[in-house]
């Protein structure tokens, strides 16, 4: 079978330029990094590999957003008159929405080491793969259910919708497409940012380094929120080393993950300047990095937790989890409204609303990740996204080693 010009090109780009890629990448961790010498306060670090903590941290987001979909949803919408319950959802709402912000550490974290392996196309081509097949096909959807019904006038226009399906919502004070993709349009912009920081200004010394700094520092002061992504980054380069620390590292683990729980169950916040007035806000960031790092260092608390077929798989399927869960629960809560489900014993009726909302939402969100996550990437490819993870996996769950995306 005749083989793809275009995947011939990316191919043998890719396989012309590896090895200085890969020198280069060294290079740049070591620059970063500070150095090839480790100094007696900490020890090398094994490089790469499947990070059990990061990957099942990813399939924790994922289900927290889908659970503050549900509490959040249900207080406004069902029982927005029962006081109790709202009063009683607001911590667990607000806890979950910070799941969002995990994600966006997470993906500073993950995407870092492929800006520095892969030449500028074939980045562009596998993250475009990664993430546009399912939020395209998504959007399409959302945009003809809103033309049907104008359930959101604002975004039937021809400007909202070129503005969503290229990224481009943010600079034009439009809305996303399809539900939850908001958070797609920071990634992509960080994506562009990081890899032409790394591109131009590390790996190549050119003067277009110093316009792709000053752009990502704006795209920051513009949006704070973006401080996720940075942190995320900063701790793949800061992990590389295991840094002696007086105390036991699994004790502050657990106690800047108990800290970052209780200052993000506080408020939910959009990371506006303002919100920085308050005094939560600066110690959710402080506690989330603090966390963050422990957690990615080998023999953490939060891989032993995680590194588990459950976590694994909600890890895998976490792109797809995002993006098909607010249609899943959308349509479950109009059915148990319209059939009169949502009773006065409320624990029991959430339960259940909970229970049947999983139910439908994990096996259609299988059926995505393989047709529209999966399928685009590897048929293109010709590799699969995530490496086997051979040493605990069972073979009925995809497994995990080393994203090539």
């Amino acid at each position: 079978m005749a083989t793809s010009p275009v995947i011939e090109g990316v191919k043998g780009q890719r396989d012309q330029g590896m090895v200085s890629l890969n020198e280069a990448s060294s290079a740049l961790l070591n620059n970063l990094g500070g150095g090839t010498r480790a100094p007696a306060s900490r020890k090398k670090v094994r490089e790469g590999g499947f990070n059990a903590a990061a990957h099942g941290l990813r399939g924790l987001a994922a289900m927290m957003v889908l659970i503050a979909h549900i509490l959040g949803g249900t207080a406004k919408h069902i029982y927005a008159d029962h006081p109790a319950y709202v009063e009683a959802v607001k911590a667990p709402w607000y806890l979950g929405t910070f799941g969002v912000e995990l994600f966006f550490v997470i993906s500073g974290f993950v995407i870092l080491p492929s800006a520095m392996r892969y030449a500028p196309r074939e980045f562009a081509l596998r993250r475009f793969l990664r993430l546009y097949p399912l939020f395209f096909v998504l959007s399409l959807l959302f945009v003809a259910l809103n033309a049907a019904t104008n359930a959101y006038p604002a975004i039937n226009t021809v400007i909202a919708l070129l503005a969503g399906f290229f990224f481009l919502n943010l600079f034009v004070g439009t809305e996303q497409l399809t539900p939850n993709a908001w958070s797609l349009t920071y990634e992509v912009m960080f994506y562009i940012l990081m890899y032409g920081i790394v591109h131009f200004a590390v790996r190549r010394r050119h003067w277009f380094g110093g316009v792709a700094v000053l752009a990502g520092l704006a795209f920051l002061i513009a949006f704070p929120i973006a401080i996720y992504f940075v942190m995320g980054a900063a701790i793949r380069l800061a992990s590389r080393h295991e840094w002696q620390v007086p105390v036991n590292r699994r004790l502050i683990e657990a106690a800047s993950l108990i800290l970052m729980i209780g200052f993000a169950s506080q408020g939910h916040f959009e990371y506006l300047w303002s919100d920085f007035a308050n005094p939560v806000v600066v110690p959710i960031i402080i506690f989330t990095g603090i966390y963050f790092y422990f957690a990615v260092m080998p023999g953490s608390l939060t891989a032993a937790a995680l590194d588990n077929p459950v976590m694994r798989y909600l890890g895998t399927v976490s792109y797809s989890l995002y993006l098909v869960h607010p249609y899943t629960y959308f349509l479950a809560r109009q059915v148990f409204d319209r059939m009169g489900l949502f009773t006065d014993s409320v624990g029991l009726s959430i339960a259940i609303f909970s229970c049947v909302v999983v139910a439908i939402t994990i096996p259609l969100t299988h059926l995505v990740h393989v047709s529209l996550e999966l399928w685009p990437y590897q048929h293109f490819f010709r590799q699969r996204i995530y490496r086997e993870k051979t040493a605990v996996q069972p073979p009925s769950v995809p497994g995990v080693q080393e994203s090539h995306a």
